[in-house]
């Protein structure tokens, strides 16, 4: 595995779950406004496999879950014999993807391997490749959509909007194309020096224009939350 990154305790990443956050390098996707840029682009220095697990062994008491995020977790040829070895220490097990690589997301999901997924969801299907910074494969992207919302764990949709990108009119009409999952998350954009196409480009939306979106898709989904 190809680790760039740990943190080391998280309150946010798994929901209700104290976990430990694990970045994994490189990524598939190009999304101009990614705050993780360095992950994205493979750089820094490689966490050793073994030295993960040993931090994770001698954090049984104090962490109940791991989430695997990135970069492009799929990316990675032993994500699925490496989660075996966390899920033998007794940890539950978040995934965070892209849903680039359904194949590796059905493995994970038929071997029960997962208790969590969040997938981001980039953009309309319509304008995908244009956010993302790369052409897609539409056909992945609503294949992992359809296998995690058929699934029996946990799980979310996410968007990160920012004006730039997304107009209102689109987050509706994305909204509509994964009607019915069970938890979407809309993160607003936060600006910072580690964005892919650099500081000071994309606009975040106001509160309000959030909250009056939100009102409009709140019955298309279980449960719908913001992130200011």
């Amino acid at each position: 595995m190809n680790f760039k990154g740990l943190q080391k305790s998280s309150f946010i990443d798994y929901p209700d779950k104290i976990c430990t956050v694990l970045f994994t390098g490189g990524c598939n996707f190009r999304c101009p406004f990614c705050h993780n840029s360095l992950l994205v682009k493979n750089e820094g220095e490689i966490i050793l496999e073994r030295d993960v697990l040993e931090f994770l062994e001698s954090r049984k008491t104090m962490i109940e879950a791991v989430c695997i995020s990135g970069g492009e977790p799929t990316l990675q040829k032993e994500l699925v014999s490496f989660i075996k070895k966390v899920k033998d220490i007794g940890y539950l097990v978040k995934l965070d993807t892209n849903g680039t690589n359904p194949d590796v997301i059905k493995r994970l999901l038929d071997l029960r391997l997962v208790d969590y997924i969040a997938m981001d969801i980039k953009a309309p299907f319509s304008k995908y490749s244009s956010v993302a910074g790369v052409m897609v494969d539409i056909n992945s992207i609503r294949e992992s959509i359809k296998l995690i919302k058929n699934s029996d764990i946990d799980y979310e949709f996410r968007t990160t909007v920012c004006k730039e990108l997304l107009s209102q009119n689109d987050i509706l009409e994305l909204s509509k194309e994964i009607s019915g999952a069970k938890r979407y998350i809309i993160q607003n954009f936060k600006d910072r020096e580690t964005v892919l196409a650099g500081q000071g480009r994309f606009t975040p939306y106001l509160r309000e224009e959030l909250l009056e979106i939100e009102k409009e898709i709140k019955d298309l989904f279980g449960e719908i939350k913001i992130r200011f």
